[in-house]
């Protein structure tokens, strides 16, 4: 397989190094992408630090017409960029297609949002003064990418930074590449000045040492594990180097015995096997109220065991394979764990297929607190139910977390949805709804579920300076 180059200061460059991209639905290498060491990275942070005068220099509008434009190139080509994600990810053709829409709506949505990055006059104390409070693009930015929504959580990234003003290097994760790569292509179709965008690869360490030493690189926005981002925060601390993370979840779904019960099994549903249940807002944990434990258990475990299993590109398959070998078992190692300490296999619980690294929706019921799955982020389609009695007692489970991404509730009683809003320890809460993130609202979590927010006008500030100018008349 010959390497596709990188896209470095505006070119296509070729390196003797390479990384192959597997297929996980049949483990093998399909594709090879050139790499970097470490001098190439602070090469292309003193390239978008170059192009960083001329960028922050243009107009918000002018800014957001190349991001509409990049927009544009990317949904004229759904079809095969949803084809090329699940390939190297896995996921069902259905989930990246909407994927590739989420991404395009996340650039129209900063190339609007970009030309609302507001200061503000403050009244005078002191006769004689005034003072203004100006916002300024914070400069070069490091960004890392997940592998889980290799597309989507990219351009969470790249389009608020080049909304503010600021130049982007993006590493995005060594397992799925090739739609990074297709992103590039697009912003330079778009006619992106060279070293505004740009893609680097290679070793994630030596990656991010250099944009943790580099002077040049002034953020870094990463989105991966809490114990990843807990090395990041430790390398920060040497520069007081500005982060942005979007770490590890463990979401808690809550169904009350008044929720509507087939749309909170719809929700729970949606919530835990979307991407084949490897997601940061997954609900790894699902609490339902004794009342109606049975019954939603019933339904629930017959529809995951109705689910269709396969590779992505095959008609009708809702749940594709787990991204590598050491995913699965993973997966595997936490439903052994909470079986022996006492929890029920209702559905699934094997692997699936002669090849690739499929596991069946599986479903446990009675699940202990103290298992692995309840405490742990579990990155698989596995479902653990429990029962709770009181709204008191849930809430008290769900927050016992050292994660608050986000939380999912079910129920018609409006004063209990209010006080949960204001109770549950999370930073998205999809009340009656399995899919609560939008564009235009913030995401991101509490505790180590990561720093600030990602979307919303949150996401673009982010990215910007805020600056007090005291002017003596």
């Amino acid at each position: 397989m010959k390497p596709h180059p990188l896209f470095l200061n505006g070119q296509w460059r070729a390196t003797e190094t390479s990384l192959t991209v597997h297929n996980p639905a049949t483990g093998e290498a399909f594709d090879a992408v050139c790499t970097l060491d470490r001098a190439g990275v602070a090469q292309a942070i003193a390239d978008a630090h170059a192009a960083f005068a001329g960028w922050r220099k243009l107009t918000a509008r002018a800014r957001g017409d190349f991001l509409r434009r990049i927009a544009d190139h990317l949904e004229a080509r759904s079809a095969e960029i949803a084809k090329l994600i699940t390939l190297e990810n896995g996921k069902p053709l259905a989930q990246s297609t909407g994927e590739v829409a989420m991404s395009v709506d996340h650039l129209r949505w900063f190339a609007e949002e970009g030309r609302r990055v507001y200061g503000r006059t403050v009244p005078h104390q002191t006769d004689g003064k005034r003072h203004v409070i100006v916002k300024t693009p914070i400069g070069v930015v490091g960004a890392i990418s997940p592998w889980n929504f290799p597309l989507m959580l990219a351009v969470r990234k790249i389009a608020p930074a080049l909304a503010a003003g600021c130049p982007v290097v993006l590493k995005p994760a060594s397992a799925t590449p090739l739609c990074a790569l297709a992103f590039a292509e697009a912003v330079e179709k778009a006619g992106l000045p060279a070293g505004v965008f740009q893609i680097v690869l290679g070793r994630a360490s030596e990656m991010a040492a250099e944009f943790l030493a580099n002077p040049l690189c002034r953020k870094i926005t990463f989105t991966g594990s809490t114990e990843v981002g807990q090395a990041l925060i430790t390398g920060a601390a040497r520069t007081i180097k500005p982060l942005s993370l979007e770490l590890g979840g463990h979401a808690p779904a809550i169904v009350f015995a008044d929720a509507e019960l087939d749309r909170a099994v719809e929700g729970v549903m949606i919530a835990k096997f979307r991407n084949t249940g490897q997601s940061c807002i997954a609900a790894n944990r699902v609490y339902v109220q004794r009342p109606v434990y049975a019954e939603f258990l019933r339904r629930f475990a017959a529809q995951a065991g109705a689910m269709k299993v396969g590779p992505g590109l095959e008609p009708g398959v809702q749940i594709g394979p787990l991204i590598n070998e050491a995913g699965l078992q993973q997966a595997l190692a936490q439903i052994d764990d909470a079986v022996r300490r006492g929890a029920r296999l209702v559905a699934g619980g094997k692997r699936a297929g002669p090849s690739g690294w499929f596991l069946e929706p599986t479903i446990l019921a009675d699940v202990p607190d103290d298992a692995v799955c309840m405490n742990e982020e579990t990155f698989a389609p596995i479902a653990p139910v429990c029962v709770f009695d009181d709204e008191e007692e849930v809430v008290r489970r769900a927050n016992a977390s050292r994660y608050g991404l986000s939380a999912y509730a079910f129920t018609t009683n409006l004063s209990r949805a209010f006080r949960l809003m204001e109770s549950l320890e999370a930073g998205s809460l999809g009340l009656n709804d399995g899919v609560p993130t939008t564009s235009n609202c913030p995401f991101g979590g509490f505790k180590q579920s990561g720093w600030g927010r990602e979307l919303g006008s949150e996401g673009l500030e982010a990215f910007v300076e805020t600056k007090h100018v005291s002017i003596a008349l």
